[in-house]
């Protein structure tokens, strides 16, 4: 009978329900998100290299805090895939009060010894002789306190009263300093995905639309910002004349996005070679973090872009792939909202590069440098990874049915 048992198990499917109790999805999600590292790694050396020369700091002074980032990132990683994700229902509360605490200390007027201002904005605390950037935790923690709540008031989606405004109160609650910072980029991401998980839960779009018009102004006011809207005008100028054009702005906020497509341009198929590219010296700023999707346009090319664009979508992929399997709907809300993340912040950026987006600061996951966005985006995917694992009892009685 055993015998019988096994021979039907090998020709099962590779998508069945079996294989994928085996955690197939696991050791696939744990390689792209090494290769996708490990690139990263590669390509912030070179990109940051130059940038250190000109701060007098070694020229692998980025490249060693990110590795050293990436090796807390795993430690994360691994403790994030042990931890039932259900502890993250319990958890919702404290979590999302921690963080709006830290989102709140950054603006505090005149905070400056913990909270330094950097490039015209407050949006990292120094704690410790380390710097933390409480915006990056807001993305995860607005998705794990509104699956949370989601799940509870299941059944109240109907009231706007009861059902939808206790979620738009947090949202705007946790906007609000983010947007202060000044970061406008995140704060509306954060909304976004607080509105895409309870939508998917099953929250009214008519909720969404009323919630935007008390909002509308202080967006307004937002948008209409100098440098915001200097940015709005350079893309729409970008759209209507091109980026390359001879009457763009070559020298004001249109400086960025011309000098990103000639990297991208540059690079043709094959790049022009690791470290050999050009805009880094002093042309393109920020090439190792806002800007790193044209760093490797130009140093890898269309293969090396069609590789990253791969590895994104086996990553989000997998991750949509766990949410159907997820056993309960707090793992699917999770799984969803984890993976939209990811999938938003690599499209954003990636169209920013290619002039498809107004300039924004926003990172891309597992490239860019940043310690923050890399650890919450490794803390991201070992909560995937728990949710692909069989629930407990399951596994257990699959053990002691075997013995």
């Amino acid at each position: 009978m055993a015998k019988v048992m096994r021979k039907k198990s090998r020709g099962q499917s590779p998508f069945s329900t079996q294989n994928w109790k085996k955690g197939w999805e696991i050791k696939a999600l744990y390689s792209a998100t090494a290769i996708l590292i490990v690139f990263g790694l590669i390509s912030l050396y070179s990109a940051s290299s130059y940038h250190a020369q000109k701060l007098q700091i070694p020229d692998s002074a980025f490249f060693v805090r990110q590795l050293i980032g990436a090796g807390i990132g795993l430690i994360v990683l691994l403790i994030c895939s042990r931890i039932n994700y259900d502890i993250w229902r319990k958890m919702a509360w404290p979590i999302i009060g921690a963080t709006w605490v830290l989102l709140v200390l950054l603006v505090l007027p005149g905070e400056y010894s913990f909270a330094p201002e950097i490039n015209g904005a407050k949006r990292w605390l120094r704690i410790a002789g380390m710097t933390l950037q409480p915006s990056e935790l807001a993305k995860i923690a607005i998705i794990i306190w509104t699956a949370s709540l989601a799940v509870k008031k299941q059944n109240q989606f109907k009231s706007l009263r009861s059902g939808f405004l206790p979620f738009a109160v947090i949202w705007v609650a946790v906007m609000m300093p983010i947007a202060l910072e000044p970061d406008m980029t995140t704060s509306m991401l954060v909304g976004a995905l607080g509105c895409l998980v309870l939508f998917l839960a099953g929250g009214r779009f008519g909720h969404f639309i009323f919630m935007m018009i008390p909002l509308s102004p202080f967006l307004y006011v937002q948008l209409m910002a100098g440098f915001r809207l200097q940015r709005l005008k350079t893309f729409f100028d970008s759209v209507v004349m091109g980026p390359l054009d001879a009457s763009f702005d070559l020298a004001g906020a249109g400086y960025q996005i011309r000098q990103s497509l000639y990297a991208i341009g540059s690079g043709g198929l094959s790049g022009v070679g690791f470290e050999q590219g050009r805009q880094k010296l002093g042309f393109l700023p920020e090439g190792h973090n806002d800007f790193i999707f044209a760093m490797i346009g130009e140093e890898w090319g269309f293969f090396g872009v069609i590789f990253l664009v791969t590895m994104y979508m086996v990553i989000v992929g997998l991750g949509f792939h766990i949410a159907s399997k997820a056993s309960d709907q707090m793992g699917q809300l999770l799984a969803i909202g984890i993976s939209s993340l990811i999938a938003i912040q690599a499209i954003l950026h990636m169209a920013v590069g290619l002039g498809l987006f107004p300039t924004t600061g926003l990172a891309l996951p597992f490239i860019s440098y940043g310690r923050s966005n890399l650890l919450v985006s490794m803390a991201c995917i070992g909560i995937l990874v728990n949710i692909a694992r069989p629930p407990q009892g399951t596994y257990m009685r699959r053990r002691r049915a075997r013995a």
